[in-house]
């Protein structure tokens, strides 16, 4: 909502106000009476014919001081140009502001300038005489009224069209400002019932006596004050229209605004009305308040966005409900379903990891309350899956989430080839673009068979085993940055752990652990460091004895750019990848933006080794360029590299795409 103070033109009471409710809202000033006017009457007869006679010239109205038009004159801005110009030929022209300077916001008026003028936004296409003079007619009071709005009642703009030799077009709209107006008196009626909840109220509505009477900062003030109140407890306060009465005499102006609070609440129950998608006991657990917690309105806007989250609802009404206790409030929700089922499709080549086609069909609520169940399956060149998983949202407490799934792939790699059956489940707090957590974590179990096949480094020889591992995953992360997926500030930092247990030529024990950190710098407003370092390690078992889809890989997109996927580290006489025990990566890029575009080069390296530490040695580095497109739910980037020290098969472009930064 906008509200402007425009000065209105009339006779009548010297000071009057009337309510700022809508665009524009006027705020009556304050108008000296009129000088009583001559009786123009006739004398006589006579009087009368001449007075009626239809060929004799108009006589001036008394004590208006303006002179009739002349309309064989030319209009006031066009004759203002110098020399002969064309009135119907189109032309360009420019625009020019003069006298602002000395506005305390000038920046701000010529922003709101610029949004409301006629001639600013037909700039872009030509224009005759006449529709130029017109506009600058219009923008005359455009930029009076934001004058007043300012606070500048006695404002002037007048504009000014200028012809060139070349026959350029300019207009100039000169301002005179004159005094800034500013508020005597500001009253807050009837905030005193509001108890010991007045201060804060105050706080949220910071105009008072001697600021400037400036209509953006009354409307921003009248807002924030109806959310403080929400905020402070009083779901039925009620909140009157911002009152301005202006008095030019003394230059200033009052401003009242009638508050009636009600009384101070505390939520009670939550209570369904219309069709009963969840029940009230999982409705009180998405919600982050409980019975007898102090009314908080920020509370049910977190509950309204934490209810379309679950992609089970289209739309939601949360309405206060008073009770027959007068301190008590229940929440009346009423839901729309939205649809529940989806069929999805997607397909895509990667370099490294041939073509690929995936389908799935999910059901949101196949297992009530928030049970998604989905069946999927994969088919590629190199990878083939069916499966189905379970998820359960908001599962015991708010944003706690139960997975559980049964898997059956293929996955055929120039490292390995793998017929693998898994079964899993675990619990989880994860991160989203909604609710960007700081602490997330997971743990869960896998139960894994897996028939593989690889080489003997040494000889080449294929070789096929079978391997059967349970393994109980966890991790913990940290997310100090400020965007999910464009970050341009702050430090993340998470960590994962995997004990597993597997029985190939007996049973043997290992562990898998890495550590992941990336620190985002701002450079300037458009332009930020990025950078990262990954650290993995498996002990307990050699490399040979883990299975080779259990082993880290290195190189792609996620990874080091430039190599192709899994194609840094050991590799075997055919000069195939065969996986390592110790991970060491790093990637440093800067990310340079242009509104809804921007360019990211970048160097990344890394390599794997035998061994159970990282070496930091022999490290293979990519270097290349990226872009990016913003978009409003993240960017889409397109990263082109190159090896800088690639071996023999390498590729020397690597070409990838996908949502959200590298990392």
């Amino acid at each position: 909502m906008q509200l402007l103070f425009p000065r209105a033109i009339g006779v009548g009471l010297a000071i009057a106000s009337i309510p700022l409710a809508g665009l524009p809202a006027h705020a009556q000033d304050a108008v000296p009476p009129a000088a009583p006017a001559a009786d123009p009457s006739p004398a006589s007869a006579a009087d009368w014919e001449t007075a009626l006679d239809p060929a004799s010239p108009l006589q001036p109205l008394p004590d208006l001081g303006v002179d009739w038009p002349d309309i064989a004159d030319p209009a006031p801005a066009a004759a203002a140009m110098p020399g002969k110009v064309d009135a119907i030929a189109e032309r360009r022209y420019s625009v020019k502001v003069e006298g602002v300077e000395e506005i305390a916001d000038a920046a701000r008026l010529r922003l709101r300038f610029d949004e409301g003028s006629t001639l600013v936004q037909g700039q872009e296409k030509s224009a005759n005489v006449a529709q130029i003079d017109r506009r600058a007619r219009e923008d005359e009071e455009t930029m009076r009224e934001l004058l007043r709005a300012f606070g500048y009642y006695d404002g002037l703009a007048q504009a000014r069209v200028d012809s060139g030799a070349d026959g350029s077009i300019a207009v100039t709209i000169a301002v005179e400002p004159g005094p800034l107006y500013r508020f005597s008196r500001v009253e807050l009626a009837g905030i005193a019932a509001a108890g010991e909840k007045e201060p804060a109220l105050r706080r949220a509505f910071p105009i008072a006596a001697e600021d400037p009477v400036d209509a953006d900062r009354v409307t921003t003030a009248h807002a924030a004050l109806r959310v403080a109140l929400g905020r402070e407890g009083f779901p039925f306060a009620k909140l009157g229209e911002p009152q301005v009465v202006v008095d030019h005499e003394t230059r200033s102006a009052r401003l009242s605004v009638d508050v009636a609070p009600g009384g101070v609440r505390r939520f009670g129950k939550v209570v369904v009305r219309g069709r009963n998608l969840f029940g009230p006991k999982h409705l009180a657990l998405i919600a982050r308040f409980a019975p007898g917690d102090p009314y908080d309105a920020a509370l049910l806007d977190d509950f309204r966005r934490a209810l379309i989250a679950t992609s089970l609802v289209s739309a939601v009404e949360l309405t206060p409900v008073e009770t027959t206790d007068p301190a008590i409030v229940d929440i009346a929700v009423r839901l729309e379903r939205a649809p529940r089922r989806t069929v999805a499709a997607e397909a895509g080549y990667g370099t490294g990891e041939g073509a690929r086609v995936a389908v799935s069909w999910t059901h949101r609520n196949l297992i009530k309350p928030e049970g998604a169940v989905t069946f999927r399956g994969v088919a590629g060149t190199q990878e083939q899956l069916i499966g189905a998983s379970l998820r359960r949202s908001n599962f015991k407490q708010r944003d706690q989430v139960l997975n559980a799934q049964i898997v059956a792939s293929h996955t055929d790699r120039d490292a390995y080839d793998a017929k693998t059956f898994t079964i899993g489940a675990g619990i989880e707090r994860l991160t989203n673009i909604i609710w960007q957590k700081e602490w997330t974590w997971s743990f869960g179990g896998e139960l894994i068979a897996s028939d593989e096949r690889d080489v003997i480094q040494a000889t080449g020889v294929s070789r096929r085993r079978t391997f059967f591992i349970a393994a109980l995953p966890t991790s913990l992360a940290y997310d100090g940055s400020n965007d999910l997926l464009n970050p341009t500030r702050g430090y993340r930092l998470s960590g994962r752990l995997s004990p597993e247990a597997s029985l190939q030529s007996g049973t043997f024990f290992y562990g898998r652990a890495q550590i992941d950190g990336s620190a985002y710098v701002p450079v300037t407003a458009r332009t930020s460091l990025a950078g990262r370092v990954r650290l993995g390690s498996i002990v307990g078992a050699g490399r040979d004895r883990i299975a080779p889809s259990r082993r880290f890989y290195s190189g792609g997109g996620g990874s080091v750019r430039g190599y192709g996927y899994q194609d840094i580290g050991p590799r075997d006489i055919d000069n195939d990848p065969v996986g390592g025990r110790s991970l060491a990566e790093f990637s440093i890029e800067a990310r340079v933006r242009f509104g809804d575009f921007g360019v990211v080069p970048f160097l990344d390296g890394g390599n794997l080794y035998t061994q159970t530490l990282p070496r930091f040695t022999g490290l293979r580095y990519g270097a290349g360029l990226g872009v990016r497109y913003y978009t409003s739910f993240g960017p889409i980037r397109v990263d082109v590299g190159t090896p800088l020290n690639p071996r023999t098969g390498d590729a020397r472009v690597a070409v990838y795409v996908s949502l959200g930064q590298a990392f």
